[in-house]
């Protein structure tokens, strides 16, 4: 009797270890992934983000490159906020490496989605129209990924050169559909928003978008002045949605003020 016992807690307990077994995994863009993890995929491009990619005599690649990083908690069937990644165009870097090395654990942390769309190398010009095209590509393939994903709310973070290309990009991304719910700018010193705002139209509603200007009082590359500077351009242009903050630092991007910013955010989306 008792290895018939035995036999029979056995044989439960295979179909239970099979069932975990044959659970689907998470893809994106057909690469499976863990909640968790950091996923790259190649993602095509479409005819109009081909157009952009191609602004300033750019050789056009046969797709992009796609970088998502999620919490572990994350599941697709529920509403994520999205932080969308502008790289520094200094030391050859692109919107991958700084989704890694600048935002990562704190946007984690903070229960956000990352996403970063580049090219397969480095543009040789590169454009906000570079910049546009291998952004759209990674985010249609994050709404042909998770079904209700197109009504995720989004917000651009860029440090440095990346600031200026995240006030280029945001209201193009607008224009296109996207629900833009905030910019963070860090170490920017000159408005790239209120001329891309100009260009984009993406209409009077997007002036409600909230930005947050990150300031180290020790840069001397965007300076606390010119930085101050920068939110009142923006301030004029219509935005009334601002706020600064400044830490102890250089020109650099600060985890706490991340923090602060995606925090703010999320209490607006609400």
């Amino acid at each position: 009797l008792l290895l018939v016992g035995q036999l029979v807690v056995t044989l439960n307990v295979i179909p239970t270890f099979t069932a975990k077994a044959a659970e689907p995994s998470l893809k994106f863009a057909s690469v499976a992934f863990a909640p968790g993890s950091t996923v790259r995929a190649n993602v095509p491009l479409s005819a109009q983000e081909k157009s952009y990619a191609g602004q300033g005599g750019n050789p056009v690649p046969p797709s992009a490159v796609a970088v998502l990083a999620t919490p572990p908690n994350f599941d697709p069937r529920k509403s994520w906020p999205v932080l969308i990644i502008c790289s520094t165009s200094d030391f050859k870097r692109q919107n991958r490496d700084d989704l890694v090395q600048f935002y990562r654990s704190v946007g984690l942390a903070e229960g956000w989605v990352l996403l970063a769309g580049d090219g397969p190398q480095r543009a040789r010009n590169d454009t906000a129209g570079w910049r546009l095209g291998m952004t759209l590509a990674a985010i249609d393939a994050l709404h042909h990924s998770f079904a209700g994903s197109e009504k995720w709310p989004m917000a651009c973070a860029g440090f440095s050169g990346g600031a200026k290309g995240a006030g280029s990009v945001a209201p193009a991304l607008a224009r296109s559909g996207c629900r833009i719910t905030g910019l963070y700018l860090t170490g920017v010193n000159q408005d790239y928003l209120s001329p891309g705002y100009a260009r984009a139209q993406p209409g009077a509603d997007f002036l409600m978008t909230p930005v947050y200007v990150s300031a180290g009082r020790d840069d001397r590359i965007a300076t606390v002045e010119q930085q101050y500077d920068v939110a009142g351009s923006i301030k004029r242009t219509g935005f009334s949605r601002i706020r600064i903050g400044t830490f102890h630092g250089g020109h650099e991007v600060n985890d706490a003020q991340t923090s602060t910013a995606l925090r703010w955010f999320r209490e607006l989306q609400k």
